[in-house]
């Protein structure tokens, strides 16, 4: 049953003198747990609480009244949250103590930090070896996956019995005179396509190519090729930049060598080694104790090319590279087997930190 709200100064005394010594015998202070002080607050202070409906029947006082006792009250429910805000704070601390106690936990211990996400060290390769590239010049050129026979045979002077074209090392989609790209040489033709000399690309993407799985091939692996053509250009200006990239890439004191090649899109072509990173070049099986690694394949622009995309092969010379991702990952972290980096096991993934590269 809800009580009648005093409307004289005297009732207003009487009920607050009531309250007063509620509260006093509630004791806010002495509660023994969270909830039982929860219980006393709502009593007194809850919206149909014994202090909150105090509060309200000042207004059926005078105004001389309320200037009176208004003060009374307000002091008295002031007093009463400062004993529950000091003992839920006590008991708060208690029970955190407790807790402590129990579950030895520390919290001053700093926590825990969250795993975060890492660029792939072939990601990081890859973005390294164009860097460098870009620093020397070159801009970045990319192109679709799927390719037609021209584009990714014909234009670089692939004759049409070059085994590189047979369903044994290209993936050709069914119905379709169109294939996944065995190279980004495709990237190259494109850009001369589409540019006029003097030109310097670096085409860095995915190529597929029909290989069985092994430590040291892929059917899936990445490439970054290169291409240059102005006018005087020659193979001295080939082995000067790819020396320079390789002692950037690799180190300063890093050995090269040129071995003659073929390649059907360069004439003449050459193969560059370094020498082996896990023998010093005393031989082991990672070099098949040559000594030396294979890094990249290499050569002057074949004037057959340039005369394919419509440029005057008299005037226009250049010289073109390819160089594998993976095989400059495996170098740079001394991983043994390219099928590691394709595993997506975390085990491996986790002792690369991008910022090596």
């Amino acid at each position: 049953m809800e009580r009648e709200a005093p409307t004289t100064r005297a009732a207003w005394e009487r009920s607050c003198a009531r309250i007063e010594s509620a509260l006093r015998e509630a004791g806010a202070a002495a509660a023994e747990d969270l909830p039982k002080l929860e219980e006393v607050r709502v009593r007194f202070l809850g919206r149909k609480g014994e202090l909150t409906e105090l509060l309200k029947s000042l207004k059926d006082l005078s105004i001389e009244d309320r200037r009176a006792l208004g003060p009374k009250a307000q002091g008295l429910k002031a007093s009463f949250e400062a004993a529950v805000g000091a003992r839920r704070a006590a008991l708060e601390d208690a029970s955190d103590a407790a807790s402590l106690e129990t579950d030895a936990l520390d919290l001053t211990l700093p926590a825990v930090r969250a795993p975060r996400g890492r660029l792939h060290p072939l990601t990081t390769t890859l973005h390294e070896i164009a860097r460098i590239f870009q620093l020397m010049g070159y801009s970045w050129a990319e192109g679709p996956f799927v390719e037609d026979e021209r584009h990714n045979f014909t234009a670089l002077n692939i004759p049409e019995d070059h085994p590189a074209r047979d369903s044994h090392d290209t993936f050709y989609l069914q119905d379709l005179p169109l294939l996944l790209r065995t190279h980004t040489s495709t990237v190259q033709i494109r850009a001369l396509e589409s540019s006029r000399p003097p030109l310097r690309v670096v085409c860095p993407g995915r190529v597929f190519r029909h290989e069985q799985l092994d430590a040291t091939h892929s059917a899936v692996f990445h490439q970054v090729e290169g291409l240059v053509v102005d006018e005087g250009v020659g193979f001295a200006d080939l082995k000067g930049h790819l020396q320079a990239f390789l002692q950037q890439l690799l180190g300063t004191s890093t050995k090269t060598r040129f071995r003659p090649s073929y390649f059907p899109f360069t004439e003449p072509s050459t193969e560059v080694d370094v020498q082996c990173f896990f023998c010093p070049g005393s031989g082991c099986p990672s070099c098949k104790h040559t000594g030396w690694i294979e890094i990249l394949g290499a050569g002057v622009v074949n004037p057959v090319v340039l005369k394919s995309v419509g440029y005057d092969e008299k005037k226009w010379s250049g010289f073109a590279f390819g160089i594998g991702v993976e095989r400059v990952a495996m170098l740079l972290h001394g991983v043994r087997d390219l099928r590691d980096f394709y595993t997506n096991d975390l085990r491996f993934l986790k002792q690369f930190d991008e910022s090596l590269l």
